[in-house]
């Protein structure tokens, strides 16, 4: 068992008993997802007005709760699966549904990040975001393809929870650390968007070159 599986499983066993109560009161794996996405809408409404925000310390402080609330997004993302297993909901609309939003999710919360870094004169580390933003989606795009292709697909380290954790750790850090005058707090937010824009990137290829070696060897 890799550590992604240990970790699941360790959340799974602190959520099983919400996810058991979600699903008494007939709450759908579809409403959870749809949760999810607006609370990511809800995290990139206050990345933005951050970035409007002419006072650094007041602006830093919306970032750390911009990020509390793409960390308790990701809390839905994992529950619309598990709910859907565990309650017998699991449909193949729901599958496509999970993913689309799921992506929508990520388009929302580092389009804010990005508006907040470019209106704060962060320039460049609003160019890291945006590669971060294009390796996220080029990581589940490449997925998507290799399933349709019939072939498994789920190698590299940066997946979406792994994106998630980063992000939003990054932003609440940043929140945590606004009144420091050591540093640029700005920095604890960018730094976490370049291991993601370097890694996730990275994963695409890696997984391109998966499927090649499998379509090859099945040749």
């Amino acid at each position: 068992m890799n550590y992604r599986d240990w970790l699941q499983q360790l959340v799974y066993k602190i959520i099983n008993p919400v996810v058991r109560g979600m699903i008494k009161v007939g709450v759908t794996p579809n409403f959870i997802t749809t949760t999810g996405l607006v609370l990511n809408i809800v995290a990139s409404v206050v990345f933005i007005y951050a970035g409007l925000r002419a006072d650094a310390s007041e602006s830093l402080t919306l970032v750390g709760w911009g990020g509390g609330i793409v960390l308790f997004a990701g809390l839905f993302d994992m529950m619309d699966g598990r709910v859907a297993r565990v309650g017998g909901m699991v449909s193949r609309f729901g599958a496509l549904y999970d993913s689309v939003l799921d992506r929508y999710s990520e388009l929302f919360t580092l389009f804010g990040i990005i508006f907040y870094l470019f209106l704060q004169g962060y320039f460049w580390g609003a160019i890291v975001a945006f590669v971060a933003l294009i390796g996220s989606l080029m990581v589940s795009y490449v997925r998507a393809r290799a399933e349709g292709l019939g072939l498994d697909c789920k190698v590299g380290l940066m997946q979406r929870p792994e994106r998630v954790v980063l992000t939003s750790l990054g932003a609440i850090f940043c929140g945590v650390f606004g009144h420091c005058q050591a540093f640029d707090p700005v920095f604890i937010l960018i730094a976490p968007l370049f291991v993601i824009a370097l890694l996730a990137n990275w994963t695409a290829f890696v997984r391109i070159a998966h499927c090649h070696n499998l379509l090859k060897n099945n040749e």
